[in-house]
C-alpha cells in the first residue's frame, strides 16, 4: 500500500513535521509512505513551506510578541516574487504565556509585512491562524503606517478593547505596489455569534463579558474601516474577515486576495498528485471538531481523498465530530489520542501516543 501521511500541527504538542514522523514511524510494516506535513495558514505556516519550496529563500526579522514580547519572525522569499509571513509567529498563543485577548496586539504581524516589502516581494501571502489577539489588525495596520485616532486626534492605543474609541484612521500602507494575499484557515466573519470573538475569543482567555466587549469593538472597528478604508465589497461580513481575531478584515481592507490557506500549502507540496496514487490517506490535527469542517487541514486533505475515492483518517488529540458527520466530509474512520491513552499522556507524551495509535491504525488498514 502507498500512503499518504498528511497532518496538521497537533496543537503547541506537535509540529507538524513531528507529526508525520510519528505516524510513519507507527505505521512501520514496511508500508510505502509519503509524509507531507500541512497546516492551513496558521502555526508552521512557514516549516511547512520552507521544507517544500526549493527556491526558499529564509530571512529571519525581529519583531514583537502579542503583548510586547521581543521574538524572532521568519519571512520566506521564493523566486516568483512571493514573500510569506506566518501571523502567528508574531501573534500567535505560542508567542507569549500571557492570555489576555483585550489587550493583545497583532503590530507584530505588521512588521513582518514590512520585513517582506523591503526584502522585494511583489506579493504578500500572510498565513492567518492561531492568534493569541482579537485586535481587528489594528496593530498590523499601524505597523504599516495606517493608525487608528481618538476624536481629540490621539493615536489609539494598542489592543482590542481600545477600539471602541477609534474615531478615524489616517495614513497609508507602506506596501509599495505589492499585493497581499490572505491566507485564511477559517471563513467567520468579523462580527456576530459566528465572528472572532464568539468563536475564538474563549480559547484566547476570554470570559463571556468580555467576549461581549470584543465583539461590540470589532464591530465599531468594522464600521471604521469600511468607511475609511473604503474597498469594492463589504468587510465587516466577508468570510475570513475574523480570521486570526479579524486580521482578515484589516487585511482586506488592504485589498487582499483571500486563499485557502490548505490550498497555498497543498499546491506548494503538490498534495493532489500524491492522494492521487495513495491507497490510504492518514490526516491530523490537535482537535478534530466543527471547526475542522470550515477549512481546515483535515476537511481539505479528506476532500481531495474523496475526490480520488481514497479512504482517509484522521487521527487527533481529541475527537468531538460525531462518525456520521465525519463521514459526509469523506473520513473513514477518527483516532482520538486521549481516547487511546487518557489526556494527561496525550498531552505529555503525545510523539509516543501518536506512535501507538498509528500502530493500531496499520492493523487496521494494512492487512
Amino acid at each position: 500500500m502507498r500512503i499518504v501521511i498528511a497532518p496538521d500541527s497537533f496543537g503547541q504538542t506537535l509540529t507538524a513535521p513531528e507529526a508525520a514522523r510519528s505516524i510513519a514511524d507507527g505505521l512501520g510494516l514496511g508500508a510505502d509512505s509519503v509524509r507531507l506535513p500541512m497546516s492551513d495558514g496558521g502555526p508552521g505556516f512557514i516549516d511547512v513551506l520552507r521544507g517544500s519550496i526549493a527556491s526558499a529563500r529564509a530571512i529571519d526579522v525581529p519583531t514583537t510578541g502579542p503583548h510586547g514580547e521581543a521574538v524572532t519572525g521568519t519571512v520566506l522569499l521564493d523566486g516568483a516574487g512571493r514573500g510569506f509571513v506566518e501571523s502567528a509567529q508574531a501573534a500567535g498563543l505560542q508567542a507569549t504565556e500571557r492570555r489576555d485577548p483585550l489587550w493583545a496586539s497583532s503590530y507584530g504581524v505588521g512588521t513582518l509585512m514590512l520585513a517582506a516589502v523591503e526584502a522585494g516581494a511583489r506579493t504578500v501571502v500572510v498565513g492567518l491562524g492561531g492568534s493569541a489577539t482579537n485586535d481587528g489588525g489594528a496593530g498590523l495596520l499601524a505597523a504599516l503606517g495606517v493608525v487608528a485616532y481618538d476624536a481629540a486626534g490621539v493615536a489609539v492605543p494598542v489592543g482590542a478593547l481600545p477600539l471602541l474609541g477609534v474615531d478615524h484612521l489616517a495614513g497609508t500602507a507602506a506596501m509599495r505596489t505589492a499585493r497581499v494575499v490572505a491566507a485564511t484557515d477559517v471563513d467567520n466573519p468579523l462580527c456576530g455569534p459566528d465572528g472572532a470573538s464568539a468563536v475564538f475569543g474563549p480559547q484566547k482567555g476570554a470570559s463571556p463579558d468580555d467576549v461581549r466587549l470584543l465583539d461590540a469593538a470589532l464591530a465599531h472597528w468594522g464600521a471604521v474601516l469600511e468607511r475609511d478604508r473604503p474597498v469594492s465589497a463589504p468587510i465587516v461580513t466577508a468570510p475570513g474577515a475574523g480570521a486570526a481575531g479579524g486580521m482578515g478584515a484589516a487585511l482586506l481592507s488592504l485589498r487582499a486576495v483571500r486563499r485557502s490557506g490548505f490550498e497555498v500549502v497543498s499546491e506548494a507540496v503538490g498534495l493532489g498528485d500524491a492522494v492521487a496514487d495513495a491507497s490510504l490517506v492518514i490526516t491530523g490535527e490537535g482537535s478534530f471538531d466543527e471547526q475542522s469542517v470550515r477549512g481546515k487541514v483535515v476537511s481539505g486533505v479528506a476532500r481531495l481523498a474523496q475526490e480520488q475515492g481514497v479512504p482517509c483518517v484522521v487521527v487527533a488529540g481529541r475527537v468531538s465530530l460525531g462518525r456520521r458527520q465525519a463521514a459526509a466530509y469523506g473520513i473513514d474512520r477518527s483516532y482520538s489520542l486521549v481516547e487511546h491513552a487518557g489526556e494527561q499522556r496525550a498531552m505529555h507524551e503525545a510523539a509516543d501516543v501518536l506512535r501507538e495509535v498509528s500502530e493500531q491504525i496499520a492493523r487496521d488498514w494494512l492487512r
